[in-house]
Protein backbone atom coordinates (compact mmCIF):
# COMPACT_ATOMS: atom_id res chain seq x y z
CA UNK A 1 0.00 0.00 0.00
CA UNK A 2 1.39 3.24 -0.96
CA UNK A 3 1.17 6.48 0.24
CA UNK A 4 -1.41 7.49 -1.98
CA UNK A 5 -3.41 4.65 -0.89
CA UNK A 6 -3.30 5.87 3.09
CA UNK A 7 -4.55 9.30 1.84
CA UNK A 8 -7.44 7.86 0.37
CA UNK A 9 -8.01 6.10 3.25
CA UNK A 10 -7.32 8.83 5.33
CA UNK A 11 -9.82 11.25 3.37
CA UNK A 12 -12.49 8.39 3.34
CA UNK A 13 -12.41 8.18 6.65
CA UNK A 14 -12.52 11.99 7.72
CA UNK A 15 -15.04 12.80 4.92
CA UNK A 16 -17.54 10.15 6.53
CA UNK A 17 -16.68 11.12 9.93
CA UNK A 18 -17.65 14.44 9.02
CA UNK A 19 -20.47 14.08 7.26
CA UNK A 20 -22.07 11.77 10.08
CA UNK A 21 -21.26 14.20 12.41
CA UNK A 22 -23.08 16.70 10.27
CA UNK A 23 -26.39 14.63 10.37
CA UNK A 24 -26.21 14.15 14.47
CA UNK A 25 -25.71 17.74 14.82
CA UNK A 26 -28.68 18.50 12.63
CA UNK A 27 -30.70 15.85 14.69
CA UNK A 28 -29.83 17.98 17.49
CA UNK A 29 -30.53 21.12 16.72
CA UNK A 30 -33.92 22.07 18.58
CA UNK A 31 -36.37 24.90 18.29
CA UNK A 32 -37.70 26.91 21.52
CA UNK A 33 -41.66 26.83 20.59
CA UNK A 34 -44.88 27.62 23.03
CA UNK A 35 -47.78 25.37 23.09
CA UNK A 36 -51.05 25.68 24.89
CA UNK A 37 -51.38 21.92 26.85
CA UNK A 38 -54.47 20.70 29.13
CA UNK A 39 -53.77 21.90 32.40
CA UNK A 40 -54.36 18.70 34.34
CA UNK A 41 -52.55 16.56 31.65
CA UNK A 42 -49.39 18.70 31.83
CA UNK A 43 -49.70 18.51 36.06
CA UNK A 44 -49.47 14.81 35.62
CA UNK A 45 -47.22 14.47 33.31
CA UNK A 46 -45.18 16.81 35.94
CA UNK A 47 -45.85 14.33 38.24
CA UNK A 48 -44.51 11.66 36.61
CA UNK A 49 -41.40 13.29 35.79
CA UNK A 50 -42.23 13.24 31.96
CA UNK A 51 -39.70 15.03 29.74
CA UNK A 52 -42.46 17.23 27.86
CA UNK A 53 -39.66 18.00 24.81
CA UNK A 54 -39.43 14.05 24.13
CA UNK A 55 -42.75 13.18 24.89
CA UNK A 56 -43.69 15.85 22.03
CA UNK A 57 -40.95 15.20 20.04
CA UNK A 58 -42.12 11.50 19.50
CA UNK A 59 -46.04 11.91 19.54
CA UNK A 60 -45.01 14.48 16.54
CA UNK A 61 -42.99 11.95 14.81
CA UNK A 62 -45.76 9.69 15.33
CA UNK A 63 -48.14 12.05 13.80
CA UNK A 64 -45.81 12.87 10.79
CA UNK A 65 -45.29 9.04 9.68
CA UNK A 66 -49.25 8.20 9.78
CA UNK A 67 -49.62 11.46 7.70
CA UNK A 68 -47.07 10.55 5.16
CA UNK A 69 -48.05 6.99 4.86
CA UNK A 70 -51.17 7.87 4.52
CA UNK A 71 -50.59 10.53 1.42
CA UNK A 72 -48.07 7.97 0.59
CA UNK A 73 -51.38 5.36 0.15
CA UNK A 74 -53.28 7.43 -1.77
CA UNK A 75 -50.44 8.98 -3.86
CA UNK A 76 -50.12 4.71 -4.67
CA UNK A 77 -54.09 3.60 -4.55
CA UNK A 78 -54.59 3.21 -8.25
CA UNK A 79 -51.19 1.36 -8.74
CA UNK A 80 -51.54 -0.90 -5.52
CA UNK A 81 -54.81 -1.75 -7.03
CA UNK A 82 -53.54 -2.09 -10.55
CA UNK A 83 -50.71 -4.69 -8.87
CA UNK A 84 -53.58 -6.70 -6.73
CA UNK A 85 -55.54 -7.36 -9.68
CA UNK A 86 -52.70 -8.14 -11.89
CA UNK A 87 -51.91 -10.83 -8.97
CA UNK A 88 -55.74 -11.84 -9.00
CA UNK A 89 -55.98 -12.92 -12.48
CA UNK A 90 -52.16 -14.39 -13.38
CA UNK A 91 -50.52 -14.48 -9.72
CA UNK A 92 -47.02 -14.41 -8.90
CA UNK A 93 -43.59 -15.45 -10.98
CA UNK A 94 -43.07 -17.82 -8.08
CA UNK A 95 -46.36 -19.80 -8.13
CA UNK A 96 -44.64 -22.56 -10.19
CA UNK A 97 -41.61 -22.93 -7.96
CA UNK A 98 -43.76 -23.03 -4.38
CA UNK A 99 -43.83 -26.52 -3.32
CA UNK A 100 -46.55 -25.44 -0.36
Amino acid sequence: MDNQDLMRIDYAHHYAHRSAMTAATRRRRKKATNLSVDEKLLERARRMKLNLSQVFEAGLAAAIRREERAEWLRRNRAALQAYNEHVEKHGVFSDALRSF
